[in-house]
Order: structure tokens, then sequence, then C-alpha cells
């Protein structure tokens, strides 16, 4: 048995919640909406981690305006402290460097950046997991077992088909998912909102589409006055 994930169990020990942001496809908002449910919390006075576990393409540090981050070692390492967010990402390591991981190398990657980080007591960390249902997202699963899952998907069929994959699965695996948030909505329709009464989960919201977002990607403080910020704000009460 690998002694690290015992010394995993006892880095989680301390945290009150765990959400996992997941999402069947690409592209939906899902590392936006980790990134700024995290810095929400935080201004709430929750004690808040944040872990980017999106190995080929981390982007909470952008979101975020995070630059030349820096951790100290000590026992293992404690996460830097970014707009009150303890935030942990393989960015700390890699820098700006592809990380050509597969297979056993992303389970191996992921049992050690979970084994050495010093979270602390926390209220949250919210994890931002890679689309779909790969290694990230099983392990975190198998290593995390506490572990809530909210999902988050656009109202196209494209979406809800792959979503519809991502629950059957979830549910396979008797994973506690907290519900689903409809991200991008351009205008009135009710087709998330029957999909998670089709699947007996609870609908948390809509985010409208907005326009604004991108040109204060890196700026958090102008992000959260957004509507996208905003509607988030209301919707994350819904799961305090």
């Amino acid at each position: 048995m690998d002694p690290r994930l015992t010394i995993i169990d006892e880095r989680l020990s301390r945290i009150k919640r765990i959400i996992a942001i997941a999402s069947g496809k690409g592209g939906v908002g899902k590392t936006l909406i980790s990134s700024l449910m995290a810095l929400i919390l935080s201004k709430r006075n929750f004690r808040v981690g944040l872990l980017d576990l999106d190995f080929h393409g981390p982007s909470c540090h952008i979101v975020l305006g995070a630059r030349d981050i820096e951790f100290v070692e000590e026992k293992g390492v404690i996460p830097p402290l970014i707009h009150g967010i303890q935030f942990m990402s393989i960015v700390h390591f890699a820098k700006d460097s592809p990380v050509p991981l597969r297979g056993k190398e992303v389970s191996n990657a992921i049992i050690e950046l979970l084994a050495i980080t010093r979270w602390g007591d926390l209220d949250y960390l919210i994890i931002d997991l890679p689309p779909g249902m790969g290694d990230e997202a099983l392990d975190t699963i198998r290593l995390i077992k506490r572990g809530e899952f909210t999902i988050v998907t656009t109202p196209s069929v494209l979406s809800i088909n792959v979503v519809r994959r991502l629950v059957l699965l979830l549910r396979k695996i008797k994973v506690n998912i907290t519900g689903i948030i409809e991200n991008m909505r351009l205008k009135e329709n009710t087709l998330i909102e029957e999909f998670a009464r089709e699947n007996k989960i609870r609908y948390l919201g809509y985010i409208p589409f907005d326009t604004n977002v991108d040109a204060f990607i890196g700026s958090p403080e102008k992000l959260i006055r957004t509507s996208f910020g905003m509607k988030l704000s209301e919707i994350i009460k819904g799961i305090e």
C-alpha cells in the first residue's frame, strides 16, 4: 500500500467540506466558477482552499491574476495565499511548461500533490477538475472520500447529453452530487431545470451569458462585480 494515501487522509482531515467542480464538456465556464466560488466564500469570511487539478490546462491562476507564485516548504508544502485563498496548482512546480502526463503518471502526480499539501483548518476546499471523467476526476473520487460534486453545464443539447453520462457514472459509484449550475444562458429555457428534475438533482440556478467576463480575467475584484459574479454569489448561498 502506498504510504502517501494515509498522509492524504491526514492532510484533508481538518477540512469541513470538499466541493469538486465538474463538467462533461470543456468551455462551459467550470474554471471561472471554481475560482470565483473560492473567492466569494473567502470574502464571506470562510477559510477557503482552491486546488487546480486540471494538469493539462491549469487556469485558475490566470483567473485570479496570480503571478510569480511562491510557496513555503515545511514538512510538506504550505499553499500560498492568493486574495485570501489558499491556492495549490501544478503551475507552482511546472510554471508555464507543458505537463505531458498520462495514465499512471497522472495518478501519481495527484497523489503526490495531495500528500505534500498542508491545508490546515479550512471550511471549504474547492477543486477545479478537468472536463469529462478522466483520471483526474476518478482519482479525486478514489482519494478524497468526502468529496461532493457540483456539475456545471450550458443549456445546449450537446452539453446535456455529455452531462447525462457524467451523472450516470457519479450515481453508479455513489458520489454525492450537490447540484447542477446552468452557465452561459442566452435566452429563457427550461432544459437544465427539466434535466435536473428528471435525474433528481438539485438545480442550483442559472448564470446569464456575460460579455464583460473576458475583459476582467485576471482581475478577480472586478470579476465578482460583473453580472456573472453577482449571480454566482446568489447561487453559492444555496450550497453554503
